[in-house]
């Protein structure tokens, strides 16, 4: 039983680390490059994935001010500022698609004394658990992050 209750877990947990996963990989690749235009086919053959991902984050990334992109035969995306000047936080905040701890159940029985609260005390426990990852990453520049890579 525990072996199907871990598998059952995983994929909302891999779901979320996966996405956070790449556009960290996007903007480290951005910013050991700050001068060049890099492509998203170039970038999704640095992640191995499909080139439609890499857009997806992009597009994600550009709309929380945290790279620039330019069309066209000489386009790419660059950092939209310095490295030092952009936290894992931020990157983190733009891409947060699910909570940490995963999906609370939608319908709890509201004759249950227990599922009548449960996502209200779920929530603050959500919320909670949220600020200490965002407070965790806060400090964390991406210049520092990408001086780890050669």
């Amino acid at each position: 039983m525990l072996h199907l209750k871990n598998a059952y877990l995983c994929p909302v947990i891999t779901m979320n680390n996966t996405r956070f996963a790449t556009a960290v990989h996007i903007m480290t690749l951005l910013a050991k490059s700050p001068q060049e235009w890099l492509t998203s086919e170039w970038i999704a053959g640095s992640i191995n994935v499909n080139p439609v991902i890499v857009r997806k984050e992009i597009s994600v990334l550009r709309e929380a001010g945290l790279i620039t992109s330019r069309q066209g035969k000489e386009g790419g995306s660059q950092l939209g500022r310095n490295a030092d000047m952009i936290t894992i936080s931020e990157i983190y905040k733009a891409v947060k698609n699910t909570e940490v701890l995963g999906k609370k159940n939608q319908n709890p029985n509201p004759a249950c004394s227990v599922g009548k609260e449960i996502n209200v005390h779920l929530n603050t426990l959500f919320e909670e658990t949220d600020q200490l990852v965002v407070n965790f990453l806060g400090d964390k520049s991406l210049q520092k992050f990408a001086d780890q890579f050669e």
